[in-house]
């Protein structure tokens, strides 16, 4: 009959979305509305013919059947009477249904129907498309080796930022905190799937929107960085191309911390402001003598 809202147009919860025909549950609350005042008339009637066959009862003037019967069709009548309020109850809830509003706040998609056309209870697309903004979640995952870090932040009390980033990982677009954990893991992937929660004042995320989650767990403080690329693995230790004060080149093993957006950070095997070797390790080996170039 009608569409209360427009294309895009922010909603709160509670507000009217579109009107249903309501005249054949109109009708039906009428009916049942009727039938009950037909069956309380039939119900009074029965409890004073009780009454009075109580009293000639009580003068010996009919058989205690009698009285019992009359007894038992009050009672039926008391029950028709309630099925009829239950019957009143439901057309009216069926009334109810033909103003659906919004279950909650959000923001309208593209029309689904217009005023005119014909619905049904068992059909696949509904009346309205509403998204949650604010707040939103993202769902992300992370390896199941790493959860048990996770948790253990979590059972502290730590609340734990989690960012959102653009697909390039070049942009961050909305800082959040992590909501909750699922309850297992996916046995195809070797993950888990994590659920963040952001404010969204913004509105900068988007419903279905791609982002790259970054979950900070720990920071590390004074710790040693280099570019990932000068981190070489072998088939026994993983080692750098250290450049002396002569410019001999030096192997050095070492043991990598965290490795992320292009750093590595290393825990033991080099010391603050060493010269690596990020390019051209092809070509090198221990003790060689390089002429090396500052990289940008």
């Amino acid at each position: 009959m009608r569409v209360a809202v427009s294309e895009g147009q922010m909603v709160s919860e509670g507000d009217l979305i579109a009107e249903i025909d309501p005249r054949p549950f109109q009708v039906q609350l009428e009916q049942a509305e009727g039938q009950k005042e037909r069956d309380v008339a039939l119900l009074e009637n029965a409890r004073l013919d009780a009454e009075r066959y109580r009293i000639l009862y009580s003068q010996d003037s009919i058989p205690k059947q009698q009285l019992d019967t009359q007894i038992a069709l009050v009672k039926q009548d008391e029950a028709t009477v309630k099925a009829d309020q239950a019957a009143i109850d439901n057309a009216k809830l069926q009334l109810t249904y033909t103003r659906i509003t919004s279950p909650i706040n959000g923001r309208i998609g593209l029309r689904q129907v217009d005023p005119g056309n014909i619905v049904h209870a068992a059909d696949q697309n509904g009346l309205a498309i509403i998204t949650q903004l604010q707040p939103i979640a993202v769902i992300f995952s992370i390896p199941q080796d790493n959860v048990p870090l996770v948790m253990k932040k979590l059972r502290a009390g730590r609340r734990l930022l989690v960012e959102a980033w653009d697909r390039d990982l070049r942009n961050k677009i909305s800082t959040g905190s992590l909501l909750t954990i699922d309850n297992q893991a996916d046995v195809t992937t070797g993950t888990v799937r994590f659920k963040a929660t952001f404010a969204n004042d913004d509105n900068a995320l988007f419903p279905n929107q791609f982002v790259n989650a970054r979950l900070l767990v720990d920071v590390k403080r004074g710790a040693v960085l280099v570019p990932a690329t000068a981190i070489q693995r072998g088939p026994e230790a993983t080692f750098v191309f250290v450049v002396d004060e002569d410019d001999t080149v030096q192997t050095r093993n070492v043991v990598t911390g965290t490795i992320e957006a292009g750093m590595a950070s290393i825990d033991r095997g080099l010391s603050p402001g060493e010269t690596v070797v990020i390019e051209g390790v092809d070509k090198l080996q221990h003790g060689a003598k390089v002429r090396p170039t500052p990289a940008e």
